[in-house]
Parts: C-alpha cells; structure tokens; sequence
C-alpha cells in the first residue's frame, strides 16, 4: 500500500533559477577572444561572471525555500523497531 505522504524532493517555481549557472556550460557561446577587459580574453572573465551569479542564484533559491515543509500530509506512524520485525 502506498504511503500518503511526501518526503525528499520537493518542487518550488524558485527552483528554476538554478538552471541560469548552468548557462556557463554552453561553452560555444563564450568561446572567443573579444572583448578584453582589463587583459582577459572574454572566455575567462564571462565564467569569473558566472561565479558569483551562481552563489547570489543558490543563495537565494535557499533564503526563499527553506521554510517549506519537506513532510505533507499524515505522518509515518512506523517506529524504529516496527522495520525489524520481518528480519528474525
């Protein structure tokens, strides 16, 4: 019989915006020389970019879901010791 109730992952909208440091993969977008500030070449200032933006991006998903409940519905009224029994 099923349980009723959820544990583990758990979908929020805020979720999505970890998909944006995932663009930082898309290598062929910054794969060039121009333009150059301060001496870098483009490829490697646009992933010094990503670096904060992926800890600012993180941050906030946590700040905004960490209060949800990761249990809905009835609580597990299994015990500890109630798994065992099966085992003798």
């Amino acid at each position: 019989m099923p349980s009723e109730h959820k544990t583990g992952l758990r979908w929020s909208n805020w979720n999505l915006l970890l998909i944006l440091p995932l663009f930082m993969l898309i290598t062929p977008w910054f794969n060039q020389d121009e333009p150059r500030i301060f001496g870098l070449p483009f490829f490697y200032w646009y992933q010094f970019l990503f670096v904060p933006l992926g800890v600012v991006c993180v941050g906030l998903v946590y700040v905004k879901t960490k209060d949800e409940p990761v249990v809905t519905g009835k609580p597990d009224k299994l015990g500890v010791d109630d798994l065992d029994e099966g085992a003798n």
